[in-house]
């Protein structure tokens, strides 16, 4: 969340782009119940005071019936001024929850994803000497993807993968890994985009796959509810993660981290959840929009001076990851209404899809700022010992199935097979077709 001496100083600027970005929140009762919120704080730290101080009095002999009387007097007014805390604080709190980030100024003003901008685009579209099919419909002639026989188990938007698309994913998943801890890489990635930054490299996490009510409340990932899957209703309190950066995001909950162990960067692989809520009929065909999913994610923990830089590192990662797998992209710049509610500035990467003729999203770079280290309580200490929050950053190293699908249709042959990615054949014992 955003803090409130920045919305007491800013409250027009936090008005105005909470609307840029969708949230009509109403500043000026926030604002109104911060103000008599701080009075009844102060007028209970007061009269605490008074009862500290008639306190040290008593202790000196007995009590007489007048400072007895006083002492009662002051019990009642603080429970009084308490119960009137109460709700303002819970409406108070309601609403500084509810203002998003504030986007950064080279984040284009707009309502839905119709208005991001393409700010790149990478490579070129393969030519084929025939039409070429759809991921689905080759990796089922295949046998690699068998969603009827796990909607028998599991139900819809499931599904078995088998064979050599296993094979792949766990190509795949090695490429990243070794990628990301390539320091040498991380340099000259830094070199080229010319960030202040530390060549260090990713540290391989197997997140949890569920976290508490509170926790992914703290991270502002948990809505829309509709859209996660819950465990066990209040028995456990649990919900199933819908991307690893969910659970990886909270690791320093309520810690001070030393700054000079900053940047700390993350690589996890998860399985995720998620119900794709009011996406029935969109984008169902073969395994994109999955209820289960395998994904890898980035997540960095860095000073608020570094924040920025290493969002653009992330973003030079993912270009660089694509342009080893040779696939068509485009970078996207979020608008303001398509960002997200915790982020301060957000990129997708779209790769082309020629068995469906479109560019379809493969990945995002989200930029937090310090809005999830506030309520996490995340901070960082300096050589001289001042406290401040963490900067997070979290961005897709590749969503699996949506990376397969891509490679599939981008690289399929006139006789229905795939042609593996150079990269990638060193993981999958040297093949070069499947």
């Amino acid at each position: 969340m955003l803090d409130i001496q920045f919305i007491r100083d800013n409250h027009e600027i936090v008005a105005q782009k909470s609307k840029l970005k969708g949230y009509g929140v109403d500043i000026t009762r926030l604002l109104e119940l911060d103000t008599k919120k701080r009075e009844l704080v102060q007028a209970i730290d007061v009269i605490r005071q008074q009862r500290n101080s008639l306190a040290e009095k008593l202790k000196k002999g007995k009590p007489s019936p007048e400072q007895l009387d006083e002492g009662r007097q002051l019990k009642n007014q603080v429970t009084d001024l308490e119960k009137q805390l109460t709700p303002v604080d819970e409406e108070f709190t309601m609403l500084l929850k509810a203002v998003p980030n504030m986007p950064l100024e080279d984040v284009p003003a707009g309502a839905s994803e119709e208005e991001n901008k393409v700010s790149k685009t990478w490579g070129e579209k393969p030519a084929f000497d025939f039409k070429p099919k759809t991921h689905g419909e080759l990796a089922e002639a295949k046998g690699w993807i068998d969603k009827e026989r796990a909607a028998k188990v599991a139900g819809a938007r499931f599904a078995y993968l088998s064979g050599s698309l296993v094979e792949l994913q766990f190509a795949i998943i090695n490429f990243v890994f070794k990628t990301l801890g390539d320091e040498q890489l991380i340099e000259r990635l830094i070199q080229q985009e010319k960030l202040d930054l530390v060549a260090k490299g990713f540290v391989p996490m197997l997140p949890p796959l569920m976290l508490k009510t509170n926790v992914y409340e703290a991270m502002d990932r948990l809505e829309p509810r509709d859209d996660r899957y819950r465990v066990g209703e209040d028995k456990d309190d649990l919900w199933l993660e819908g991307s690893a950066e969910h659970t990886l995001g909270p690791i320093f909950m309520d810690e001070i981290l030393p700054q000079q162990s900053l940047p700390i960067r993350y690589v996890g692989y998860a399985a995720s959840f998620r119900r794709e809520a009011g996406s029935y009929g969109k984008d169902t065909e073969g395994i994109i929009r999955m209820h289960q999913f395998d994904k890898l994610e980035m997540e960095v923990f860095s000073t608020p001076e570094s924040g920025l830089d290493e969002h653009f590192l992330l973003i030079a990662l993912q270009e660089f990851m694509m342009q080893q797998l040779e696939l068509p992209y485009q970078v996207i710049l979020k608008c303001t209404g398509d960002i997200g509610k915790p982020n301060a500035r957000g990129i997708d990467l779209n790769v082309w899809m020629p068995g469906q003729n479109r560019y379809l999203e493969t990945h995002t770079a989200d930029y937090m700022t310090d809005y999830q280290t506030r309520r996490l309580k995340t901070r960082l200490r300096q050589s001289d010992g001042q406290v401040r929050l963490a900067h997070t950053n979290d961005a897709t190293a590749f969503a699996l199935g949506r990376i397969m699908a891509a490679i599939i249709e981008n690289n399929q042959t006139h006789d229905g097979h795939v042609t593996i990615p150079t990269v990638l054949q060193s993981f999958m014992s040297n093949k070069q077709q499947i």
